[in-house]
């Protein structure tokens, strides 16, 4: 078959060609979930065009370094341990550097109070006699939609003079401290989203927002202007770092916050929750990339032990710990971890704020009190004596026992920043050194995992981030120890010490005690919580967090 073309007799101009059209649109947020009452205030179409922006620019860094989060539990499962970063040797043996150190109203942190954000807490904290208030929307608050924004209304309001609140009881409750502590705002970790919020980017593609852009982009826009007016300033605390890089995202964001909004570059501050083992090899690499926003650091002492457990569960005996109480701040790998970050922090003149001892108070039970002073006093005297500038406490009523330890150790001095700790050599060995922890897994330990975990769930489903279990104060960190602690004695075989190997018919029975020892009421949310459990705990596959499974099927 013969083909033919028809060609024309005149020359014609070829078509020029054209790229391909594809649609863009404005990138923006929507809001998903109903206004409650106020909500407006919160959520202004200028609020959330700065949410957008920052999304626009930073959310494609963020789930990178996500899936880098990924490889590195890949290789840490395979055999390979975190170490000192040699490519940024330069950064840890140069002297010369410094971090910009407190702004105004956080020289002296010597006691920090912890805390949600609703309104009745924010007034307990506020009128509390700490130094600083970390107003926290990560591991104290249940994220529901509920508290997100209206945790920012109680910020909103107390910087404008107008918090106050009444129970239903009646009873009233206001800011009546003539001096109160220093802000600083703990936005969400960046693993969390937002689901309430989506964000649509130039090609159209929508997506659940992060959690860490929200939290940290309604708090600063709404008042970064009015903190810096009152003499203190936009601070923060960062959790869950994991390297020097997601420290670098911070500090661009930042940057272009202070741009955004047209305040003077290094008027953020922020201080880094070291809390996780990865970080704890990159101290200087993530003070350096925050030098110019930077305060300091903190010793997230819960979180960094079950960092420990999620990252080695699987590579044998010698990373099983023991009972959950039987980890100390004295065993050798702590002790480690906690005098590098003084260190350090000093040597580059940042503050090191020290962690949480989980005892609190019972004011109907003396003994319950005494024994709970004695320990904080304990912990506390021991991070004041060893270089700490200041401490956390989750009740009012342990303020005064922590400040008189840190008050016999500095005196006058707003900290002890000077002290340089160059006796300190801390090697990669005595971080990973989990073995010198010593101590047994018992039956107790394993009842007590299961059951604080049950109950420390069911309070959070209710929206109750920071609950008292067993005269401790749980939050999500205390309940992620628990559960992954039960996964990696599960998964290993562990004896007890009273003979007892924990496998799927021992885990069975003691579970059962510990369901029938629950404390029922109406409405409680105790079949979510066992159903999350199992999930979390009891199955093959090990979630890297127990609250994005339920954060997504309950809240």
């Amino acid at each position: 078959m013969t083909i033919t073309i028809d060609r024309p007799t005149t020359h014609q101009p070829r078509p020029a060609r054209t790229a391909p059209a594809f649609e863009t649109v404005q990138p923006h947020l929507e809001v998903t979930a109903p206004y409650g009452e106020r909500y407006e205030e919160i959520l202004t179409p200028e609020a959330l065009e700065f949410l957008a922006a920052l999304h626009d620019r930073f959310a494609h860094t963020r789930h990178e370094l996500l899936a880098i989060r990924l490889q590195t539990r890949v290789d840490a499962a395979n055999g390979r341990d975190p170490k000192f970063l040699p490519e940024t040797e330069w950064i840890r043996d140069d002297a010369s550097w410094r971090v910009a150190g407190p702004g105004p109203g956080l020289e002296d942190r010597r006691v920090e109070i912890t805390g949600p954000t609703d309104r009745k807490m924010a007034i307990n904290a506020l009128n509390s006699g700490a130094k600083v208030w970390l107003a926290d929307h990560e591991d104290a608050t249940s994220p529901t939609w509920t508290n997100v924004v209206e945790g920012q209304l109680s910020l909103f309001d107390f910087l404008r003079g107008n918090l106050e609140y009444t129970s239903p009881e009646g009873k009233e409750y206001r800011v009546t401290a003539t001096e109160t502590p220093t802000i600083v705002f703990r936005p969400r970790g960046w693993h969390l989203v937002e689901k309430h919020l989506r964000f649509h980017d130039r090609a159209g593609r929508a997506m659940h927002a992060s959690g860490s852009l929200v939290d940290f982009g309604l708090y600063f826009f709404h008042n970064a202007t009015a903190l810096i007016a009152a003499g203190r300033g936009p601070y923060f605390y960062l959790p869950k770092l994991e390297s020097h890089r997601e420290a670098k995202l911070w500090n661009d964001i930042f940057t272009f916050a202070e741009e955004y909004v047209g305040i003077p570059h290094g008027t953020v501050r922020a201080t880094v929750l070291i809390e996780t083992i990865q970080a704890a090899f990159q101290m200087d690499e993530i003070l350096y990339e925050l030098r110019d926003h930077c305060a300091g650091l903190n010793a997230g002492r819960w979180d960094y032990i079950f960092s420990i457990v999620k990252t080695f569960r699987s590579r044998g005996r010698r990373w099983v710990m023991p009972d959950r109480k039987s980890i100390t701040m004295t065993v050798p790998f702590m002790r480690a971890y906690t005098e590098l970050l003084v260190q350090t922090c000093h040597k580059r003149g940042a503050h090191a704020i020290g962690g949480m001892s989980a005892f609190i108070p019972n004011r109907r039970d003396p003994e319950v009190t005494e024994r709970a002073l004695a320990a904080v006093s304990a912990d506390k005297r021991r991070e004041a004596t060893d270089g700490f500038d200041g401490t956390w406490v989750a009740h009012p009523d342990l303020i005064a026992t922590a400040r008189a330890e840190f008050d016999a150790v500095l005196g006058d001095r707003p900290n002890q920043v000077d002290r340089l700790r160059d006796d300190v050599h801390v090697t990669a060995a005595d971080l990973l050194d989990i073995p010198s922890g010593g101590g047994e897994v018992t039956e107790a330990g394993v009842y007590d995992n299961i059951s604080i975990t049950i109950r420390y769930v069911e309070s959070w489903l209710r929206g109750t981030g920071a609950a008292a279990i067993d005269n401790l104060m749980e939050d999500a960190a205390t309940a992620e120890i628990s559960r992954s602690q039960v996964w990696q004695w599960l998964h290993d075989n562990t004896v007890t010490a009273e003979g007892t190997r924990i496998d799927q018919t021992s885990i069975v029975r003691i579970m059962a005690q510990a369901v029938a020892d629950l404390p029922r009421f109406g409405g409680d949310r105790f079949d979510d919580a066992i159903s999350v459990f199992r999930s979390v705990a009891l199955e093959p596959e090990f979630p890297t967090f127990l609250t994005i499974g339920a954060y997504a099927r309950f809240l």
